[in-house]
């Protein structure tokens, strides 16, 4: 006898409910007045009040208890290497520890701290299709890992780029920490791998590791790369005419890093506020670098600049999910139907001087993370990082 035909799957259903603050991670629309999201196999299926949305047949049901709705955070700027271990630190386990920090997404910038790692054409482009294919069966937490971003190198063509594209690469490594330094060379690779759907980003400021150099702002705007990464220094920062230069004269996306220079950092925020283009800035870490690993420090990038910058809390999200979403050609980082089902659950720390989670972050403080879901799927409850929540989300229906 033949088989049964496959039964098809029953839809995975998950419903948030009681949703105190809904951060849309959208600088359009920060906040929406939705207290309820149905997501359906891994996306959003609609956001809004609970009688409006059809909550029958849910697989998961969770409480957010009040707290607040966020898109998943997003890192712009990371260098992994090989699983969840970082030969810079030779520390296991930095990956899952920001996904307690509210990281459910990462970007590579390059894997250059692989150890020996190739500088030959061959040798370059192996590498990066390998950790392309690794990172993208990897997932420690469940976080999605971007990588793959080969450094350029003098006596590539157009061929190689056309070969990485195939082979699924979608980013460069930060262009600067290869031999290609300067702006006609790396504005000519730069437009192969633009030609084949390759993003890029370009060191900004000064030597962050042995073999880099001095990028300054003339060769940023000749490679013209599509994100000026660590616009605040990775960690030396360039000088203020250069960074105002950069912020006016260019209009690629302005990164700002946790391991680079704050108030160079502020500057850049000042100017993307004065010029009107807050859409263009990204936060990233830059990490593991020297200074180490923070599970925190996009967080922490959120709190400095809504503080110190005068800019509030909720635009400040934005800055670290739709912002960075939109930039990369991300489905993620944005709290709408079609978007991915990936969600930080924050509120304010217990004590905080602040009354809300909004007023706290003004404030300086860093939020509590309670849950944190990506894809539909609840990967942690209460962070092991952050400062307690106030108050916790809680999952009252499972299957």
């Amino acid at each position: 006898m033949s088989a049964d035909p496959e039964k098809p799957k029953s839809d995975t259903r998950v419903v948030i409910r009681n949703i105190g603050l809904l951060l849309t991670g959208d600088l359009k629309s920060p906040i929406n007045d939705a207290d309820t999201v149905l997501a359906v196999n891994g996306k959003i299926r609609a956001v809004g009040k609970e009688k409006d949305i059809d909550a029958e047949g849910a697989t998961t049901v969770i409480d957010a208890k009040g707290t607040a709705l966020a898109p998943g955070l997003i890192d712009s700027h990371v260098h992994p290497v090989a699983g969840d271990w970082t030969p810079r630190q030779n520390q296991i386990g930095w990956i899952d520890s920001y996904l307690h920090g509210g990281v459910t997404t990462m970007i590579s910038a390059g894997e250059v701290h692989t150890p020996g790692r190739p500088r030959d054409i061959v040798g370059l482009k192996a590498m990066a299709i390998f950790a392309q294919r690794a990172f993208s069966a990897f997932r420690p937490g469940g976080i999605k890992i971007h990588a793959g971003a080969p450094v350029i190198e003098h006596g590539m063509v157009e061929e190689d780029f056309k070969d990485l594209a195939a082979a699924g690469v979608t980013m460069l490594g930060e262009v600067g920490l290869g031999s290609v330094k300067d702006g006609r060379t790396a504005r000519e690779m730069v437009g192969w791998a633009r030609k084949y759907g390759i993003q890029s980003t370009i060191h900004t400021g000064g030597p962050s590791i042995p073999g880099s150099s001095l990028i300054d702002k003339d060769i940023v705007l000749a490679a013209d790369a599509d994100v000026i990464g660590h616009i605040n220094g990775g960690h030396t920062a360039l000088p203020d005419d250069q960074i105002v230069c950069l912020c006016e004269t260019s209009s690629r996306a302005l990164e700002i890093v946790h391991n680079g220079n704050e108030r160079a950092g502020l500057l850049t925020l000042r100017m993307a506020k004065e010029l009107g283009c807050l859409d263009r800035v990204i936060l990233g870490t830059d990490s593991p670098a020297g200074s180490g690993v923070q599970p925190l420090g996009i967080l922490r990038m959120i709190a400095l600049l809504s503080s110190l910058g005068d800019l509030p809390a909720e635009v400040a999200v934005c800055l670290a999910t739709g912002n960075t979403a939109r930039i990369r050609a991300l489905d993620c980082g944005i709290v709408e139907a079609g978007r991915d089902a990936t969600f930080v659950f924050l509120d304010r720390a217990q004590h905080s001087a602040g009354k809300t989670v909004l007023e706290s972050i003004q404030l300086g403080d860093l939020p509590g993370i309670g849950m944190v879901m990506i894809d539909g799927i609840v990967s942690t409850q209460r962070s092991r990082n952050t400062p307690p929540a106030t108050r916790v989300p809680e999952v009252v229906g499972l299957p």
